[in-house]
């Protein structure tokens, strides 16, 4: 059994690692600028999809957006764990956490009837832009946030869950 990658494929994983991880590089920056563009698309239709008069007129094609999103963002992290040698470490750290929180609600929907509650979740994907932009100032307030998060886990599912 063959347990090394072709050179071929190392060569893309090292690639992408540079493109996805780093931000000094032309491609870099673009991904990170298109990424941001994304997320803030993504929470913009969120955010429309929650008024009403929107909704109605418009909530068929908010539907497919999301979805859109929802399959760029699990492409995205599918290529982050893709590229990294020690992908639990990445899913285990703060950003990881936010990455899977971002994309998790609305594939739950797809699996756990009454799961819509937590489409909600989804507005913490403008936490991305955190690394993104590398604002480690914020770091400290998110972990914050993710411990609130952890901590009230139990209240917030028992909230949600259909009775």
């Amino acid at each position: 059994m063959n347990l090394h990658l072709t050179p071929g494929k190392e060569d893309l994983r090292v690639r992408l690692f540079h493109i996805i991880f780093e931000s000094d590089t032309p491609g870099a920056k673009a991904f990170d600028i298109a990424l941001i563009v994304a997320i803030l698309m993504s929470v913009a239709v969120i955010m429309l999809s929650s008024i009403e008069i929107y909704a109605e007129r418009y909530g068929h094609i908010f539907f497919y957006l999301e979805w859109a999103f929802t399959l760029l963002f699990t492409i995205e992290l599918a290529l982050r764990i893709y590229c990294l040698e020690r992908p639990t470490l990445y899913l285990k750290s703060f950003y990881g956490i936010v990455d899977l929180i971002a994309i998790l609600p609305i594939w739950l929907v797809l699996l756990v009837p009454g799961a819509h509650g937590l489409v909600i979740v989804r507005l913490l994907r403008v936490l991305r832009i955190f690394r993104i932009l590398r604002l480690m100032e914020f770091v400290g307030e998110a972990r914050l946030l993710m411990d609130a998060l952890k901590r009230s886990l139990r209240q917030i599912l028992l909230f949600l869950a259909p009775f």
